[in-house]
């Protein structure tokens, strides 16, 4: 009988925290697009004598995604020296936590596509400084020491994860909730999240943990996917071979989509672990953490079923609006000011306000149509003051303008036609214009009623109230 295989992979992220400076110094922590070693200071690069001073932005930021992953905050944590010598590694070693670290335990459910759940355990959650970069350049490896020191949190997931899809799935979960809380920017292009999988197979129904293979260099979400399947593929024909599995550290090459190996795989001895002798325990009272979980706001799955609840929103709807913060925030501040139907709010937001969006490559809190102007335009449509093409139109004028859809209805003349006698006598040479098509609905054929609607709206230019025009029009083609 056929064998079955089951895969079991364990992530390492760096979360990249978004403080002004660094976790030790007083350099800028975001450096993209700087030139090479311009982002440092003696403390950062290592230089002999200096002394780390711990940024408490980071401490409080690591200690809030604790929380948001459900992790137990430690009120007395301790920074570690982790050793190991590496070109981007100026002091022969990195500040990390080892195993007292700021968070404990903790969990993700990964909402998986056919409506399950995955419960994701959290190894370990730590705080550290990253290291800096190295590249390869007309056969010369270059060092850059301008990520030297930015505050991270490394977070290490037990093997819970199953699968590829599955893995980025997690990371498309984490990052949306590391933005959603303002803890990270979660850029991978930018290394703002980056990933390592931990990956083994074993057979199906076994509860063996077998030899992991450690996938490195993965800077995308497809990436972190595509390694991982093939590295799986590759254990499991190794295993189907006689074969046996080394612990190696692989590199993941984009370009060909391939892995090679890098070294053998380091174990915890291999680091020398001792206390950070030049940093005080990190201790947080009661009153700092109740001080850091008032900054933890409501969270996208309780948003969302909020939505459904409160605002009567399909699961769809109330997904779509909840995966991204600012969206969220702009619809509810919407619904409360329009007072009327949540779901109107919802599909104007979710088609024509989403087009424009991605039109111009802005989200919801880069608008210069705001809740209110959205409002101002869906008001102007309620109360028959412009038809639905103009409020469409509107969104887009707004934006560009920045003036307020009231003015731009004046200016532009947009407003509909709020003379009765008027659109009758327009819809009446519409007919007069037109005696064949009024003859053929007479004789029955009633879909043409959509066509001489759309004359009047041409003859109005696009003024006409439709509803208003449709009675009018109905009333004359049957002589009433």
């Amino acid at each position: 009988m056929m064998k079955t295989y089951e895969v079991v992979i364990g992530l390492e992220t760096h979360i990249q925290l978004n403080t002004e400076t660094k976790i030790f110094c007083a350099c800028k922590a975001d450096s993209w697009g700087a030139e090479p070693n311009t982002n440092i200071c003696p403390v950062c690069s290592g230089l002999p004598g200096v002394l780390p001073v711990l940024n408490a932005e980071a401490v409080e930021k690591g200690a809030l995604l604790a929380a948001v992953m459900h992790a137990e905050i430690n009120p007395r944590s301790f920074f570690d020296r982790k050793n190991y010598f590496y070109p981007d590694l100026p002091k022969g070693y990195q500040i990390t936590q080892f195993d007292e670290p700021i968070g404990k335990g903790g969990y993700m459910d990964l909402l998986r596509p056919d409506g399950s759940t995955r419960h994701v355990r959290i190894h370990k959650l730590h705080l550290e400084e990253d290291a800096g970069k190295t590249k390869i350049d007309h056969g010369l490896r270059l060092v850059d020491f301008n990520r030297c020191g930015v505050p991270l949190v490394e977070m290490v997931t037990e093997p819970d994860l199953r699968s590829g899809e599955e893995a980025a799935q997690y990371l498309t979960q984490l990052r949306a909730l590391l933005r959603w809380v303002g803890v990270s920017e979660a850029d991978m292009e930018k290394g703002h999240l980056r990933c390592d999988a931990n990956v083994s197979v074993r057979e199906m129904g076994s509860q063996v943990l077998n030899t992991k293979t450690e996938i490195k260099n993965v800077n995308s979400i497809d990436a972190v996917r595509q390694a991982i399947q093939e590295e799986s593929k590759r254990q499991i024909e190794v295993m189907e071979a006689g074969g046996r599995i080394e612990s190696y550290t692989l590199d993941w090459d984009a370009n060909t989509g391939t892995l090679k190996k890098m070294r053998s795989k380091e174990t915890e001895a291999d680091y020398r672990y001792f206390r950070e002798p030049d940093l005080l325990p990190v201790v947080l009272s009661e009153e700092k953490i109740a001080a850091v979980l008032s900054n933890l706001p409501e969270l996208p799955f309780e948003r969302e079923q909020r939505f459904e609840s409160a605002y009567g929103l399909s699961a769809y709807d109330a997904e779509i609006l909840t995966n991204e913060r600012g969206l969220s925030d702009y619809f509810e501040k919407a619904v409360l000011l329009y007072q009327g139907d949540p779901k109107t709010v919802s599909n104007w937001m979710m088609n024509d306000l989403s087009r424009l969006m991605n039109d111009l490559g802005k989200s919801a809190a880069q608008l210069t149509l705001t809740p209110e102007y959205l409002v101002e335009i869906l008001r102007l449509l309620d109360d028959g003051k412009i038809n639905a093409p103009t409020a469409k139109a509107l969104l887009r004028k707004v934006e560009e303008s920045g003036k307020t859809p009231t003015a731009i209805v004046a200016e532009e003349g947009l407003g509909l036609m709020d003379d009765t006698d008027a659109l009758r006598d327009q819809i009446k040479a519409v007919l007069a214009e037109s005696p064949s098509e009024v003859a053929s609905f007479r004789a029955g054929k009633e879909s043409l009623v959509g066509w001489f609607l759309g004359q009047v709206m041409r003859r109005t230019g696009g003024k006409a109230d439709p509803k208003r025009a449709r009675e009018i029009l109905l009333s004359l083609l049957k002589g009433e």
